[in-house]
């Protein structure tokens, strides 16, 4: 008999006996993340596919939220917030000084052009963009203002009188939100070495890694309470995805930007916990970080290294469609060109039902404008490279969460969850866990395969738009 096909009156008069084990296996299949329904017809299973929004993903979310408070234990937010505010505050004064120093909005009422900023500053022209998100941020802030639609007034000197005081606190208020040491000193080298950054005399890799050394990134990625949080939700969200998978197959992880293995190194675990088998690829444009990764799971054979470039075709770099359960990333898509174009790209690669999990920073971080902004402008044989997704326009790195619902919604993913909510205290961190999933297409045999790993003797299934009425 096929999937399909409609039993025989024999097979409808069954037994109670042969009954109850039906209803044994109409129960699991409604645990399926594809099913939103399923109930014995005439000796075979009937399933209802699942709704866009499944009732099991809606679960995961406040699953995946509690996990990652828990992997925070009890904060003080009034504390955090103030020593984010602590932060952004030497970010403020860094900036101010290095446009004092160039002799730029040293008295009240002073004006200049966007031009002799740049100019004044001796900005390589592949960080143009960093500068001109300074001036906008320091509008924000209340220290300039528009003097037209090229040109800002001081409405407060900008001086470096107060830098060192400024820098002075980096330390305990990084400490207090959960840094290594490093940071501090990191954010520190940042902002007096600014007028460097932006002649591109000195990098930011060189800042953050001296002598080839990744704790500054490890307290970046990993160890602070933004990525605690943000990593105990992707954990957990992995969690739930590899105990639906159906046992047959391995579940099949494409991590991109991997990076120095933050996120990494909580994932991968979490999946080991698993009976069933994973297939994980640890994924970078860097081979340096690559060799990170073999250094931190190479005691795991399920777990494969390689190049992946999100700018570039993926099939060309061997990543065929449908061939991924699971895409995962961490501070890396808001590199895309085209955000919307990426979407379109990691759904086709995305098997039925497949899910994308990524993290992404969805505020303005003044202290990313004076450190890591800089790793995020365009290559200096290319300085005028610009997004093509309307950031641009505005001079904008990060996607806010409304905007990733919208790429991902266009690309045909189900609706997008993020964490945290809105108004959570860990909100104010400004990192977000985005999840969505491409549309399931539950099939009969795939249906039934699911139910062979938790029956010994599984019925036959049939796929239908709706259940009959119960008689």
């Amino acid at each position: 008999m096929s999937d399909t096909a409609t039993a025989s009156p024999s097979t409808a008069a069954a037994s109670p006996t042969a009954a109850a084990p039906l209803k044994t296996a109409a129960g699991l299949l409604c645990r399926h993340p594809a099913v939103a329904c399923a109930c014995p017809v005439d000796g075979h299973l009937l399933a209802q596919p699942a709704a866009a929004t499944l009732p099991a993903d809606r679960a995961v979310r406040e699953a995946a939220h509690t996990a990652g408070l828990a992997a925070l234990g009890s904060v003080d937010w009034a504390a955090v917030a103030d020593r984010v505010a602590v932060l952004d505050a030497a970010a403020h004064a860094a900036m101010g000084a290095t446009l004092a120093e160039a002799g730029l909005f040293t008295a009240a009422g002073a004006v200049h052009p966007v031009a002799e900023v740049l100019t004044a500053l001796a900005v390589a022209p592949r960080h143009r963009r960093v500068v001109r998100r300074w001036l906008r941020e320091l509008t924000r802030e209340g220290v300039l203002s528009a003097a037209g639609p090229d040109s800002y007034r001081a409405e407060r000197p900008c001086t470096a009188a107060d830098l060192d005081v400024r820098l002075a606190r980096l330390d305990a208020a990084a400490a207090g939100l959960g840094h290594g040491e490093q940071m501090g000193e990191f954010l520190a080298r940042c902002a007096r070495s600014l007028p460097r950054l932006l002649r591109d005399e000195v990098t930011v890799q060189q800042l953050m890694f001296p002598d080839g050394r990744t704790d500054t990134a490890d307290s970046t990625y990993r160890d602070n309470l933004a990525s605690r949080y943000v990593n105990g939700v992707a954990a957990a969200t992995l969690r739930h995805v590899a105990a639906w998978h159906a046992p047959d197959t391995p579940l099949r992880v494409l991590e991109i930007g991997a990076g120095v293995g933050g996120t990494s190194a909580v994932v991968i675990p979490a999946l080991a916990e698993s009976t069933d088998p994973v297939d994980y690829q640890f994924t970078d444009v860097s081979p340096f970080f690559l060799h990170v990764g073999r250094e931190m799971f190479g005691d795991r054979p399920w777990v494969r290294y390689g190049r992946c470039d999100i700018n570039s075709d993926l099939s060309a770099q061997g990543h065929a469609p449908g061939s991924v359960d699971v895409v995962l990333a961490a501070n890396v898509l808001h590199n895309a060109v085209d955000t919307g174009q990426l979407m379109a790209a990691l759904y086709r690669l995305l098997a039925p039902g497949g899910w994308l999990v990524f993290i992404d920073t969805s505020r303005e971080h003044p202290q990313i404008m004076t450190s890591t902004e800089f790793l995020m402008s365009p290559p200096a044989a290319d300085p005028d490279a610009r997004f093509t997704d309307g950031r641009a326009e505005r001079d904008q790195i990060f996607p806010t969460v409304a905007q990733w619902r919208a790429a991902a919604e266009g690309a045909g993913f189900d609706p997008l969850w993020s964490l945290p909510e809105p108004g959570h205290p860990v909100a104010g961190l400004g990192q977000y866990v985005h999840a969505a999933r491409t549309r399931l297409r539950p099939d009969p045999a795939g249906l039934r395969r699911y139910l062979a790993g938790r029956l010994p003797d599984p019925p036959q299934v049939a796929v239908a738009p709706t259940l009959p009425a119960p008689r």
